[in-house]
């Protein structure tokens, strides 16, 4: 018995320091956790009044946009649906054939799609399909994300969250730490597309801000968003709107006025933070999670933020059965609409409850 333990030992050490991973880990040291307990993240439950939108027995609908009375999403399965908010009437736009993760509608009438797999695409009125770009400086995009158009119709700006990671792989991209993200953006005049920011740690979300004087990146692995000026003093530059999130930030989105709102994918986790600086740890951690599950706590995370990147809402249910992952978080209305990457609806909460 014991010479079989023994060998069971020597069998997963072995399993976890040798096999086989395409994963390289770069070291690198977190900011400390910001508190759940206490401060303006501290826990709560007020999404537990977010009530089901749409229709029941949909797969992942991860990007939103609501026009009238119905709402467009798109699905794991790679359909657009566009649905009646009481999810009595469906209808399907289109099929990607990939992921359809990001969408924002042309002044022009075009649906734009960030597809992780297939890349920036538009949808007519027609019904026809069409890629619009697939690559930046000669870099293919391994997994586009999520896409905002200025007011004039004259760019598209949107995220390749890794291109060394496809989509499906968010997790080992983010354990990696690799900083192979970026924030790209299409002229819809010329065709070309350039990069605005490179090294990001998976970008993700995307919105423009006020007068689309700049444009705002989530950065999922670095638990911060970063800001690109398009104009004024500081046009071509960079900073950071805000830093040390409590969570994954996953999806962004400006109501038009005077707020963002960031969905977190999931409260940061003890385990990756505390092994940030070790990469032989994490890349032990990447072959284990092969065959155990993700530790990844099922929590509805979503923030409010002003214009100055203060945290003016703090919306949280950890309890069981919650709304969770939230990935995306829209403000129509009088409502503040919510998407999820895994959820098999959408939902919503009043928006006055979400700024209470």
């Amino acid at each position: 018995m014991k010479r079989l333990l023994l060998l069971l030992v020597i069998l997963v050490i072995a399993f976890l320091l040798l096999m086989p991973t395409k994963v390289q880990p770069v070291a690198w040291k977190p900011p400390a956790t910001p508190s759940l307990s206490e401060g303006p993240y501290a826990e709560n439950q007020r999404l537990k009044a977010a009530e089901q939108v749409g229709p029941g027995d949909i797969d992942g609908p991860e990007a939103l946009l609501l026009e009238g009375d119905f709402l467009i999403t798109g699905l794991h399965d790679g359909r657009l649906i566009r649905t009646s908010l009481d999810g009595q009437s469906r209808q399907v736009l289109s099929d990607t054939g990939g992921r359809p993760l990001g969408l924002a509608r042309h002044p022009n009438g075009l649906l734009v799609i960030a597809d992780g797999v297939k890349g920036l695409l538009s949808l007519d009125a027609q019904g026809r399909l069409i890629a619009l770009t697939t690559e930046a400086n000669g870099l293919p995009f391994g997994f586009t994300d999520d896409v905002a158009i200025d007011k004039a119709g004259h760019y598209a700006y949107f995220s390749d969250a890794s291109s060394r990671w496809g989509y499906g792989h968010d997790g080992e991209a983010i354990i990696e730490h690799g900083g192979d993200g970026r924030l790209l953006r299409y002229d819809f005049q010329t065709g070309k597309t350039s990069v605005l920011l490179d090294k990001l740690e998976f970008a993700n979300g995307v919105t423009l801000g006020p007068d689309d004087a700049y444009v705002l990146v989530n950065e999922t692995g670095a638990y911060r968003i970063s800001r690109y000026w398009l104009s004024g003093p500081k046009a071509g530059t960079h900073d950071l709107f805000i830093d040390n999130l409590p969570g994954l930030p996953d999806n962004l989105a400006f109501n038009g006025s005077n707020r963002f709102w960031v969905a977190l994918y999931a409260p940061r986790n003890a385990l990756l933070d505390g092994t940030a600086g070790y990469p032989l740890v994490r890349k032990m951690i990447v072959r284990a999670l092969t065959v155990l599950p993700k530790p990844v706590e099922k929590r509805g995370f979503v923030l409010g933020l002003d214009l100055q990147g203060k945290v003016i809402a703090n919306l949280q249910d950890a309890s069981s059965g919650n709304y969770s992952p939230i990935t995306t978080a829209r403000e129509y209305g009088d409502w503040l609409y919510l998407g999820s990457l895994k959820a098999s609806h959408m939902a919503r909460l009043p928006l006055a409850e979400a700024l209470k």
